[in-house]
């Protein structure tokens, strides 16, 4: 039997850079770090080859973004008690957030809007 939390928890479907990927699920309250944390406590038995030294390095991307350790799940704004894929990586560093647009806006000058006919 479902129950509301159950609807209210939100599921993720982690895949590493080798194509591996392991389901998961997580309260909408839960950050990056989070996440990072629990996956790296709760290892799949089939990621052995893939394990890490520490929880600091685990980085999620979703929809091509690194995730930063503060941002929620809820924040994202996912539908609950669906499946979310993201991928997850083992990164020392993340790039400062918004800095591959900032570059982009330096190098062009271009406008961003658009004609519709």
């Amino acid at each position: 039997m479902t129950t509301q939390r159950d609807l209210d928890m939100v599921h993720l479907r982690l895949i590493l850079v080798s194509g591996k990927t392991q389901d998961f699920t997580f309260s909408p309250n839960d950050s990056a770090t989070d996440i990072a944390k629990h996956v790296f406590d709760n290892w799949p038995a089939g990621w052995e080859e893939e394990r890490v030294s520490s929880p600091n390095i685990l980085r999620l991307i979703f929809q091509g973004r690194f995730l930063h350790g503060n941002v929620t799940l809820g924040a994202l704004k996912l539908p609950p008690g669906r499946t979310t894929v993201m991928h997850l990586v083992a990164r020392e560093t993340l790039p400062e957030p918004n800095s591959h647009g900032q570059r982009n806006r330096e190098k062009t000058t271009e406008s961003n809007c658009c004609l519709l006919l």
